[in-house]
């Protein structure tokens, strides 16, 4: 039986590129720095801030504190303008909430509860987890396991509902099911788009039982 539906936040809820670009742009203009390279626009989607952050500045520690100050002081709801849900969200997840609870679990930080109210999503989860909380980001389980613990629900009850190859390894790790959104991750269980999230769900939970 599947209980807990959680959710990753780009990628899954909202097609997030531009914004992400944006905003990680915005932070290194400042510091005299680059624009991203294609692979780092690819990795502003899935990856905590700290990593993008450590891969940008290598070994350079004082080059790293400058950015997390940079991103600290810069006001990032602006950039909330840029993200492009597939649906009008909160109907969707409130209908959900009909039959199972749901969560939000991401490798996003400070962002996070500016970001829900501006999706709408107030109340509509039973559970947040994110990199915020202080556990190691995505590929690692810590936030997924956070995120189940604070729902009380064991992993084999829940399903997480990501866009990412360390989404599938995180969930992997935590022990949850999996359903990925769209062509960025292969797997037995996968949609093209949000919407089909019902019938993949009912068909995963029918299987589970």
């Amino acid at each position: 039986m599947i209980e807990l539906v959680i959710f990753d936040a780009d990628g899954v809820l909202f097609d997030s590129t531009e914004s992400n670009v944006a905003y990680y742009n915005a932070i290194f203009a400042r510091m005299g720095e680059p624009k991203l390279d294609r692979r780092e626009e690819l990795n502003a989607v899935s990856y905590a801030a700290e990593q993008m952050f450590e891969d940008r500045a290598g070994a350079d520690s004082e080059r790293l504190v400058r950015m997390k100050e940079i991103a600290r002081t810069l006001d990032a709801t602006p950039f909330f303008r840029l993200l492009r849900p597939p649906l009008e969200l909160r109907p969707f997840m409130m209908e959900l909430r009909r039959r199972y609870r749901l969560a939000l679990a991401t490798n996003r930080s400070a962002t996070v509860p500016s970001l829900v109210e501006h999706l709408g999503l107030g109340g509509v989860f039973d559970a947040i987890a994110s990199a915020r909380d202080k556990v190691r980001p995505k590929p690692a389980p810590d936030i997924l396991r956070l995120c189940l613990e604070r729902a009380a629900v064991s992993a084999r009850r829940a399903v997480y509902v990501g866009d990412s190859p360390i989404d599938l390894e995180a969930a992997s790790s935590a022990g949850t099911h999996f359903i990925a959104v769209g062509q960025r991750v292969d797997h037995a269980t996968r949609i093209g788009t949000l919407a089909e999230l019902p019938i993949a769900l009912a068909a995963l939970a029918a299987g589970a039982e």
